[in-house]
């Protein structure tokens, strides 16, 4: 499900259709009778109930100026009928009969809605508006869901409804929370009853830390809700597992970044290092360019440093939209240079070096690759990609099938495009970013290759076109595919064998490449 012309990820309407695609998937889940229908339902009226708070108060005022008056009596109806069925399946409950007819109704009204939308209303607003209005409306859209009741209120007259809750509007953010009425606990899992009962425990241990959407924050605001981190440490507190993994040594170094500037980079030994040099591992930590640290992948880290016999090195590199593209690109490449200079001061061997890392950390590792290439540098041994971003496009079925995904959703993932490219567009198309673009000759030169991809991933269908591509080329490609996990399941060793099963195959991967034997378990 997607709009049939261009827009960019910050547009509201491509916000919109972003919105309607995790709705339409988690009907989806109930048509198949699959997963928690009490759980789909309430996150489906949140959802909507934002989702519409926010058409009406930056989207659905402006139609009749621009000559759009029946459209906009149309759309505040099927609002109106959509408020209604939400407040009875708020009351009722899955398995009554006024709750089934209430959502069989809320599917047929709700698609019928997205339907005229995506089809009709939002191509003939773009063309009335202009791109530059669409991408000012995105930004007042998802201010409007910040500030959004989170319940549906029918009885309140759609003429003025701005004007009507405007008190409303001037609480703090953390008001949402309490609007939940209990319920925020299960407002971040996944409850479409797709993933094994590890993977299904860490998701829920992330909603119960109790987040707010990160997709409708700003990234300072969204850089303080809990990470994928904190979801497995509520795990291994839970299970009585001790952490984090003990490794040899971790140091944390300062280095120059790509533009004169200074950023951390952190080293990790194995807890049993092989006599003699060490190979080294540049693991590059996930985020979106926006979230997250080197802080968020330590597990990873020491994982790959006991698993492989490495020195991990991993980059703390800037992040937008402090710094937008291409300054992570480049601060990973100016560590990575770095890296082999000082590989023998650190007890490595810069003649066996690797890189990789997770989502975009997975698109930076080929990136590096790539300007090596051109800069006739030396290349790293082997290359692992977990999960990676390989293209700024929406491609392929998992945009539609794990559109409703946690921890990564296609919402969060637009909103994470829109602040990593924030006055660059452009960038999205650099081939940097763009590894599906790379011609035969790019691919070719890439070293052994190994792409991880997991079900319950926007990023899935992506990563698995660029192992094809790779092998395609002639790269020693592998290309391993968990089942039943999501984004962000290879740091969560401690609790979830997927996980474990993964940094081993990416040890591997690595002490192949570097001509030594596998550590023991």
């Amino acid at each position: 499900m997607a709009l049939s012309y261009p827009t960019q990820p910050g547009d509201i309407d491509h916000l919109i259709a972003d919105d309607h695609a995790v709705v339409e998937r988690q009907f989806q889940h109930l048509e198949a009778g699959r997963g928690n229908r009490r759980v789909l339902v309430d996150q489906i009226s949140l959802e909507l109930a934002l989702h519409a708070f926010a058409e009406e108060t930056v989207l659905y005022p402006i139609w009749p100026e621009v000559g759009m008056t029946d459209e906009h009596d149309d759309a505040e109806h099927e609002h109106q009928q959509i408020k209604e069925l939400l407040v009875t399946l708020g009351r009722t409950e899955p398995g009554e009969a006024e709750f089934e007819q209430a959502l069989t109704k809320l599917m047929e009204v709700t698609r019928h809605h997205v339907h005229d939308e995506e089809d009709e209303e939002l191509p003939e607003f773009r063309r009335k508006a202009g791109p530059e209005r669409m991408a000012q409306l995105g930004r007042e859209f998802l201010a409007a869901k910040r500030q959004a009741p989170t319940r549906p209120h029918p009885h309140a007259p759609d003429e003025g409804i701005a004007e009507r809750i405007a008190g409303f509007l001037a609480k703090p953010l953390d008001q949402v929370r309490d609007l939940l009425s209990g319920k925020q606990k299960e407002m971040a899992t996944d409850p479409s009853g797709l993933l094994t009962p590890q993977a299904q425990a860490i998701t829920d241990a992330h909603s119960s830390l109790g987040p707010l959407p990160f997709e409708i924050l700003e990234p300072d605001q969204a850089r303080k809700q809990p990470g994928p981190d904190d979801a497995v440490k509520k795990v291994m507190a839970d299970k009585g597992i001790e952490g984090p993994e003990p490794v040899g040594s971790v140091e944390d170094r300062m280095i120059p970044d790509g533009a004169d500037g200074q950023m951390k980079v952190r080293i990790y030994t194995p807890a049993q290092a092989p006599a003699g040099p060490l190979p080294v591992i540049v693991w590059i930590h996930g985020g979106g360019w926006v979230l997250f640290d080197i802080d968020t992948y330590d597990a990873s880290c020491r994982g790959l440093a006991n698993k492989a016999g490495a020195i991990v090195v991993s980059p703390d590199y800037r992040r937008a939209p402090e710094a937008v593209f291409p300054a992570s690109h480049d601060d990973v490449l100016t560590a990575y240079l770095w890296t082999v200079a000082h590989a023998a001061e650190l007890g490595g061997d810069p003649g066996r070096i690797g890189i990789g890392g997770e989502s975009v950390g997975g698109n930076m590792a080929p990136a590096t690759v790539l300007q090596l290439a051109e800069a006739g540098e030396p290349l790293p041994a082997a290359v692992v990609c977990v999960y990676p971003l390989t293209t700024g496009e929406q491609f392929g079925e998992s945009m539609d099938d794990a559109a409703d995904g946690r921890p990564l959703n296609r919402p969060l993932l637009s909103w994470m495009a829109m602040h990593a490219f924030q006055g660059v567009p452009e960038g999205a198309k650099d081939p940097r970013v763009d590894l599906l673009g790379w011609s035969s000759e790019q691919l070719a030169q890439m070293p052994p290759t190994l792409v991880i991809t997991d079900e319950r991933d926007v990023l899935r269908s992506q990563g698995q076109e660029f192992a094809r591509k790779l092998e395609a080329a002639g790269v020693p490609t592998t290309h391993r595919y968990y089942a039943g996990v999501m984004h962000e399941f290879f740091g969560a060793a401690a609790v979830l064998d997927e996980a474990e099963q993964a940094q081993r195959e990416a040890a591997q991967h690595f002490t192949r490449a570097f001509g030594v034997a596998v550590a023991a378990p």
